[in-house]
């Protein structure tokens, strides 16, 4: 299966829910703890950007019971992340230490998350349910202590709400908006590329809505940063959560009012217009200057795809 075929054109990765939250468990410690116990419950654990996963004789397998987990050397204190056909499904945490402990074995694997997603490693419909677990592990690591007053915060409701013993603060999960935006001219698209990128991949411009800025503003603000590029006819297209740490990714499409492109050197290595056919080619993989576009498993080439093939007509 190609990865086209992974993840069709309007679904990115990390977009199929799996899971019924189950919110109402989440103020019962008792019932959180009885269904921790139970048989059926199961786990993903996550270290970093990476995921553990056993080696079974059909293949890897990232939902791991709560036994192997532990013995693993998973982080007691679990995050309930909701019921899939009545089972618990929660998400754990693991210490650098365990997991080098784990690196020699050949039964068990701790590999970068994207880069199993995008090969198939992990299946689709896990993805969501794995997002959520990285980051909320991440969240929990990374709020340990209160920002009012610095005392050391406990997790409360399942994980998702941490309580400040001194000074009585509730602490909850942050989602970071992200802009991603496909920018047209008539029959031409405004694609990018960062330094950290494959060679030759190009992508849609994003950015980081700022406070107090509604999401047409940051697609027309971050475009004419980035790329001196003015927009208007801003459009909603879909969002994708994006684990890293915990970002919403904002689909948009916008009509550029001017061509002349001066790039942010700072943001961007390169932006140029591509043509249709050209961006055609590098979606296929198949253009001669070896030129890509972004990969099935983002928003982006969703953006870029829906586009190519005339879902989102030129200049509409």
């Amino acid at each position: 299966m190609t990865a086209s075929e992974k993840f069709p054109l309007g679904q990115p990765g990390f977009v199929t829910n799996i899971l019924d939250r189950a919110a109402h468990l989440r103020a019962h410690d008792a019932k959180l703890l009885a269904l921790e116990g139970r048989s059926d419950s199961r786990a993903y654990v996550v270290h970093r950007d990476s995921l553990v996963v056993t080696q079974d004789a059909d293949g890897p397998r990232a939902l791991l019971s709560i036994e192997e987990a532990l013995k693993f050397g998973a982080n007691p204190g679990t995050i309930f992340l909701g019921l899939r056909g009545g089972a618990a499904i929660f998400g754990m945490g693991i210490s650098a230490a365990a997991v080098e402990a784990l690196l020699p074995r050949n039964d068990v694997k701790v590999s970068e998350l994207r880069g199993m997603a995008m090969q198939g490693v992990v299946p689709p419909e896990e993805l969501s349910a794995i997002a959520m677990a990285k980051s909320m592990v991440n969240w929990h690591q990374r709020h340990g202590y209160c920002a009012n007053c610095g005392t050391r915060t406990a997790m409360k409701e399942g994980g998702w709400k941490r309580d400040c013993p001194n000074c009585k603060a509730e602490h909850f999960p942050r989602t970071d908006p992200v802009v991603i935006m496909l920018v047209t001219s008539g029959d031409k698209v405004l694609l990018g590329r960062q330094k950290h990128f494959l060679p030759g991949m190009y992508s849609c411009l994003a950015g980081f809505v700022e406070a107090a800025e509604t999401i047409e503003d940051a697609v027309r603000r971050e475009i004419l940063e980035e790329s001196g590029i003015r927009c208007t006819d801003v459009k909603y297209y879909m969002t994708q959560p994006w684990p890293y740490p915990s970002s919403l990714m904002i689909g948009c499409t916008a009509r550029a009012t001017n061509e002349d492109v001066v790039i942010d050197r700072t943001e961007l290595e390169d932006a140029r217009w591509f043509d249709r056919a050209e961006a055609t080619l590098m979606i296929k993989r198949q253009h001669p200057d070896g030129l890509a576009g972004p990969h099935p498993f983002a928003i982006a080439h969703h953006l870029l795809g829906r586009w190519v093939h005339g879902g989102e007509k030129a200049g509409a």
